[in-house]
């Protein structure tokens, strides 16, 4: 698979099929954040110590997820795929901030 075709499949479940499913990526990974937060508060670290994740570096983690596997089973393209995909709603959210994130329902004619 080129890096062309992995690029338009990321395209294709960022912005397309999983959006329609899941909803937008960005209230996935607030909501994700909200949970690994009460979960890291809890478990991880010392008391009083304040743990803020923001909904890209939960992308950024799922990224690091799919570069874990793919470092396993690197012939497995769904890894790469998934890791391009999580990369780019991370840059999207990162540089554009979580408000100004488009769905592709706005964006579609």
């Amino acid at each position: 698979m080129t890096r062309k075709e992995i690029l338009a499949a990321a395209e294709k479940c960022v912005c397309g099929d999983r959006e329609q499913d899941y909803g937008i990526p960005e209230n996935s990974f607030r909501l994700i954040a909200e949970f690994w937060h009460t979960y890291l508060s809890a478990k991880c670290v010392a008391a009083g110590v304040h743990v803020q994740l923001e909904p890209e570096d939960v992308a950024a983690m799922m990224a690091l997820l799919k570069i874990a596997r793919a470092s396993v089973t690197p012939e497995h393209i769904d890894s790469w795929i998934d890791g391009a995909g999580y990369l780019a709603c991370g840059g999207e959210l990162a540089t554009l901030g979580e408000k100004d994130c488009v769905s592709t329902e706005e964006v579609q004619p």
